[in-house]
């Protein structure tokens, strides 16, 4: 996992030349990679944020109340144990991003004008009976981060807007045309490494998501 410092690399641009700023998001399980852009997607702001404090696990479902013994850090839990733990996950989550994006937004010369994350189901399940089987079991963490920084952002006023990882950077170049090499790619020449994929998908949702 790369450090905070080899990912975290703000750039500053005159406010005189956005007109909005949009901030997307891929995250991981305990942090994401969060990518910031004016209306015209040039990149305002990257950095690597944390999702999750210290001490908790990351995956809490899948690592403590999935059916592979591999992950689990101890005995079972019960559906009780894990749902109790699952809360506490969740409220790190909430206060772990909120002083993230606090920080990001005072950082940056625009209000930010919307959020874009991984899109999960409407329909998910939240009975921790079910999450813990499979195949829910795979994605319930990561739509945990989702949903609660979804709930983060709501607080804060910002729009918030969905996209799927495995096509939005194939849509944003469509959405780009002739430019999309430039946008999506050019980053890397511009501001130097890191300009990773997940740099590359969080930029394109903010191109093509509504």
């Amino acid at each position: 996992m790369p450090s905070p410092e080899d990912v975290r690399h703000p750039l500053r641009t005159a406010p005189d030349r956005l007109a909005a700023v949009r901030l997307g998001i891929a995250h991981h399980y305990g942090w994401a990679v969060a990518v910031t852009a004016s209306a015209d997607h040039r990149v305002v702001d990257r950095r690597r944020i944390e999702l999750i404090e210290p001490g908790l696990p990351s995956a809490p479902i899948h690592h403590e109340g999935g059916p592979h013994l591999l992950h689990r850090s101890g005995e079972p839990l019960d559906d009780a144990d894990l749902a109790a733990l699952v809360a506490t996950v969740r409220a790190s989550v909430a206060r772990t991003a909120s002083a993230a994006l606090d920080e990001l937004a005072a950082a940056l010369p625009e209000p930010i004008d919307g959020i874009w994350l991984r899109a999960w189901p409407a329909d998910f399940p939240d009975d921790i009976t079910v999450l813990r089987r499979v195949p829910y079991e795979a994605r319930a963490d990561s739509v945990m981060y989702c949903q609660v920084v979804a709930d983060v952002a709501r607080g804060r006023g910002w729009a918030v807007h969905s996209y799927d990882a495995k096509t939005v950077e194939d849509e944003a170049a469509r959405t780009l045309g002739e430019r999309a090499d430039e946008v999506l790619r050019g980053p890397r020449a511009r501001l130097g490494p890191p300009w990773s994929k997940d740099h590359r998908v969080a930029l394109a949702a903010t191109i093509v998501a509504t």
